[in-house]
């Protein structure tokens, strides 16, 4: 690790365990991270796999870690189309190797600050329109 790429990946991964953090003491049990289960493309991963015991639901979840709030940009900026289609491949993928049939959503946790810059910020955005409106996709009112 080195330069601007090894300060990103250590951020990111700081980011990761903030959220992982953040579930848990929000009642998620955290099955799986980073998970690679596409076999035949290893980039396709899912930040945090995590179980709601309340709604028994699975929570396919991504973590995006910026440095500070901007007033520009909007939430979810960083999720765009091709990166949907791509969730959407590896979290299939991940549901059909565990054999999971029940209940999953997808949700998005952005994590604002750095490593030893005080108190991230942390906004959880919950069920995000990623899979379709059929099957067993939990669509909240």
């Amino acid at each position: 690790m080195d330069g601007t790429a090894g300060i990103a990946q250590r951020n990111g991964a700081w980011g990761e365990d903030v959220a992982a953090g953040y579930l848990r003491s929000h009642g998620f049990e955290i099955i799986d991270r980073n998970s690679r289960p596409h076999a035949k493309d290893g980039r396709l991963e899912i930040d945090i796999v995590a179980w709601e015991r309340s709604t028994d639901t699975m929570v396919f979840v991504e973590v995006k870690q910026h440095r500070r709030i901007s007033q520009y940009a909007r939430r979810l900026q960083s999720i765009d189309r091709r990166k949907k289609q791509n969730l959407r491949r590896v979290c299939n993928c991940w549901r059909r190797i565990n054999g999971w049939e029940g209940a999953f959503r997808f949700d998005v946790v952005e994590v604002y600050g750095e490593p030893d810059a005080g108190r991230p910020l942390v906004d959880h955005i919950e069920n995000i329109e990623l899979f379709p409106r059929y099957g067993r996709f939990v669509k909240w009112s």
